[in-house]
């Protein structure tokens, strides 16, 4: 409880008054014998008057408040919290509201001063912004009531526990269903290439048309039909997909609002919608987490729910990343062929343990390497140098650069395709090679 505005400015009146009534005497200048009375009477007065002010705020109930807080907040974005509050106050009343947001939220519009009405109830609404993804408690909400003469105001803590997940930016990919996925993913800079050759999957048989191949024809069902008829295929839909994700320090680069595993497990969302929507089962494995996680590889749109929810909390850790044990893993838990796409930030420093671990893998499976390269690194190369330290950042840059695509040229050479892509580019990058690949059967 502390004294309000109208309490402090009453006080500083009376002590105005005092300093008043202390000098003027000896200055010489005579005061009636009944204003020090006066004084202390109003002394008395005010301080009789705070005392039952006080007593009457501290017996006074709290009003009951109400908090509508979605279970889902996508990361980065604002969404919107609303509260209402309850009370049976006879008069109007003015309080401040401040929700206890968690520290890792941005918040808009708090405190916020509300006027109570008789009779009615009360809704406010703020915004926040997940700064990171996981498991959030909002605990209480803190209410500042002021006393029924306006002397004091008491600060109250009301439990109000609630509780929400923070997912990737999974908003864009549930948007998608409102539209076509071929104009989705034009909006995204996603090019389907023409397709060359023919899909590996049986889907009908049908009269041979113009533009067919002899190998398309059916003799059996031709000599029973005694016209030709053609096997049409299509696009094989029962492939796998296994999302090999690197959690250590290298992806805690922050590009923008986002670091580089942020911008990682949003782009494999966004590639997962858009195989699981071709037929295809996606999975996801982690490695240098602080607990690697497995997401066998399934069919249907309900997959990527629970992808969502099995990397919603999933972060990054300052582990090095150990691309031999990442495959020993894989290996054994993924036996089946599959498409694995292996997303890391990937330094010359990986050359052999790298090459090994990815030869390896490719003997069993369609491997694609992804690695994450900083927006920093293209700013420095394409700024102008207009001094000594400038040439000195734009020659390391351009040193570790070479490095760099000197150990994707290395894998190239062992048969082992590199995406090198920015963060904030990756998932339409990510996208276009897998349809590009799906179009040309080489899954």
């Amino acid at each position: 409880m502390r004294p309000s505005r109208a309490m402090l400015a009453l006080m500083a009146t009376l002590l105005g008054l005092a300093l008043l009534l202390g000098a003027l005497p000896p200055l010489g200048i005579a005061l009636p014998a009944e204003l020090p009375a006066i004084w202390w009477g109003l002394l008395c007065a005010l301080l009789l008057l705070a005392c039952i002010d006080a007593l009457w705020l501290r017996h006074q109930p709290s009003p009951r408040l109400e908090r509508l807080l979605p279970g889902n907040l996508p990361l980065a974005r604002w969404s919107e919290v609303r509260l209402t509050v309850h009370h049976g106050y006879p008069r109007p009343l003015h309080l401040q509201l401040f929700d206890q947001v968690p520290e890792d939220m941005a918040f808009d519009a708090l405190p916020q001063r509300i006027e109570l009405h008789p009779g009615t109830q009360t809704e406010l609404s703020y915004r926040v912004r997940p700064l990171k993804r996981g498991h959030f408690h909002l605990p209480a909400c803190d209410v500042e009531l002021p006393s029924p003469l306006g002397l004091w105001r008491q600060r109250r803590v009301l439990p109000l526990s609630g509780e929400t997940r923070v997912y990737p930016d999974f908003a864009r990919l549930y948007g998608a269903q409102l539209k076509a996925v071929d104009d989705w993913l034009s909006q995204l800079g996603v090019r389907q290439r023409p397709r060359r050759g023919l899909g590996m999957e049986f889907h009908q048989l049908r009269e041979f048309r113009d533009g067919d191949t002899l190998r398309q024809i059916d003799w059996k069902a031709t000599a029973r039909k005694r016209t030709p008829i053609a096997r049409e295929y299509q696009d094989e839909r029962d492939q796998q997909i296994v999302f090999l994700l690197d959690c250590g320090r290298r992806m805690r680069s922050q590009d923008g609002d986002l670091s580089h595993f942020d911008h990682a497990l949003n782009a494999s969302l966004l590639l997962s919608y858009v195989a699981l929507r071709q037929g295809d089962a996606v999975g996801l494995a982690t490695f240098a987490a602080e607990r690697d996680r497995f997401l066998a590889p399934v069919k249907g749109p309900a997959q990527l729910s629970v992808l969502l929810n099995g990397v919603y909390d999933l972060d990054s850790t300052l582990r090095p990343a150990d691309y031999r044990a990442a495959t020993d893993t894989l290996l054994t838990r993924q036996r089946r062929r599959a498409l694995v796409v292996l997303i890391s930030n990937l330094r010359d420093e990986d050359d052999e343990e790298l090459v090994n671990a990815v030869k390896r893998l490719g003997r069993q499976h369609r491997l694609l390497v992804v690695s994450l390269r900083e927006e920093i690194l293209d700013s420095l190369r394409q700024a102008p140098v207009r001094g000594f330290e400038d040439a000195l950042a734009y020659c390391g840059t351009v040193d570790y650069l070479n490095a760099r695509a000197g150990l994707h040229e290395r894998l190239a050479a062992h048969g082992v395709p590199v995406l090198d892509a920015r963060p904030s580019e990756l998932g339409p990058e990510l996208v276009s090679r897998y349809l590009a690949w799906k179009k040309a059967g080489a899954l």
